[in-house]
């Protein structure tokens, strides 16, 4: 989970915000051993990138990228959002922009003072 005081949490729980955008939470209601062993994949496709790049090794860049997809919508960070009252998915979008905007405008407001 982001660091709540440099990345706030939406009041829901779906988002986090980095630089006025909104993320997707992982799903809460994985088990925590779920949990961990998708991050461990996803650490270890992040690395499998990393060292992809390094080599010039576009295929295995391309596998990796698509482990890192994997690991991402297993953890309901991508794909179909992991709620169930049918709030549409605002992942990716400028908090300023969704309905979250006042939420935000009012926690930013306090934290500037």
């Amino acid at each position: 989970m982001p660091d709540s005081d440099k990345y706030p949490s939406t009041p829901d729980g779906r988002y986090f915000v980095v630089k006025g955008r909104l993320w997707r939470t992982s799903n809460p209601n994985l088990s925590p051993d779920e949990r961990q062993q998708l991050v461990e994949q996803l650490m270890t496709a992040r690395r499998q990138v990393g060292m992809a790049l390094k080599a010039g090794d576009s295929e295995a860049e391309r596998s990796a990228r698509a482990m890192v997809d994997e690991a991402k919508r297993a953890l309901g960070e991508r794909g179909p959002v992991w709620w169930t009252d049918g709030t549409p998915d605002f992942n990716r979008r400028m908090v300023g922009n969704t309905p979250y905007a006042d939420w935000h405008a009012a926690l930013t407001s306090t934290t500037t003072r």
